[in-house]
């Protein structure tokens, strides 16, 4: 083979940024069981707190206060609030942590990976495409329980004001606003938990340790967030403003709290993800 053949370019035609489409990974992860039992369980949870409240009869104020939970029945906007309210902490967690941790350790997994690379895949389009289709996943994750929720929440309690806890009510168009605000806020909150298990996806060959250790963490960091002895170190968690959407369901629309939970998640996010590219880039896949 002559010197001009080795030092010869790419194959004609051959393009990175044409390798490993978005739409044929999306295609992948949407056929996947995991995607389609978490699509299940989020669009099953509103039905299924419809049958409990059924069973159990109306809600009611405690100690003379009224919460959101305690508003679920009074219309179908209260309802999809009151399922973004039970569903924030925890369970919209983990679908985030699933589409983002087995990206690319589910690969190494199936000793993949190096497959993929050798097609060649670029390691950052990899990266790119992957982590770009997990967050459309999450996303989606997101938006379709308040759908549902709110669609069921219609059906069996009437599409009516939302009935705020703190007096007073909005408008049921006005009230889809503000959940659409809700929504947005809790998936920028969640970036910081989609790029830390996106990064222990590339330290690891094993999914449900990158899964199982963003949510582990997440939990870590609400446990610290009730330390009140930390004082003011508890602005700096991500856990301190999960619940900052709140402001968005008051009489007047508050900003203040949900731009400086984005910005606490948005910043380790941004950390986390570079630590991904960086230590992915210079691994060495073996599987």
């Amino acid at each position: 083979m002559t010197a001009q053949h080795l030092e010869a370019g790419p194959a004609p035609g051959y393009r990175a940024r044409r390798t490993l489409p978005l739409r044929v990974e999306a295609m992948r992860q949407l056929r996947r069981r995991r995607t389609l039992v978490v699509g299940a369980m989020l669009a099953a949870l509103p039905f299924i707190l419809i049958t409990a409240f059924a069973l159990g009869g109306e809600p009611g104020g405690r100690n003379n206060r009224v919460t959101l939970i305690d508003t679920a029945t009074a219309s179908g906007v209260n309802f999809a609030a009151t399922c973004l309210f039970v569903s924030a902490g925890f369970l919209l967690v983990v679908p985030v942590a699933l589409f983002c941790g087995d990206t690319v350790a589910s690969e190494a997994s199936w000793s993949s990976l190096r497959y993929l690379l050798a097609a060649p895949v670029p390691r950052a389009r990899l990266l790119v495409s992957k982590l770009a289709v997990a967050l459309a996943f999450s996303a989606a994750a997101m938006v379709l329980l308040p759908l549902v929720a709110l669609a069921a929440g219609t059906a069996a309690y009437g599409w009516d004001d939302l009935r705020l806890p703190t007096g007073g009510a909005l408008a049921p168009e006005t009230a889809v606003q503000r959940l659409a605000v809700v929504v947005a806020y809790i998936f920028v909150s969640q970036l910081v938990t989609a790029a830390l298990a996106f990064w222990l996806s590339t330290v690891t060959d094993a999914p449900l340790g990158a899964v199982g250790g963003a949510v582990g963490l997440t939990i870590v960091g609400n446990v610290l967030d009730q330390v009140t002895a930390l004082g003011s170190w508890r602005d700096f968690l991500p856990a301190h403003w999960q619940f900052a959407w709140a402001d968005a369901l008051q009489p007047q629309l508050e900003w203040g709290g949900m731009l400086q939970g984005a910005a606490v998640s948005v910043s380790y996010a941004l950390v986390l993800t570079a630590l991904a590219f960086r230590g992915f880039r210079a691994k060495d896949v073996v599987s």
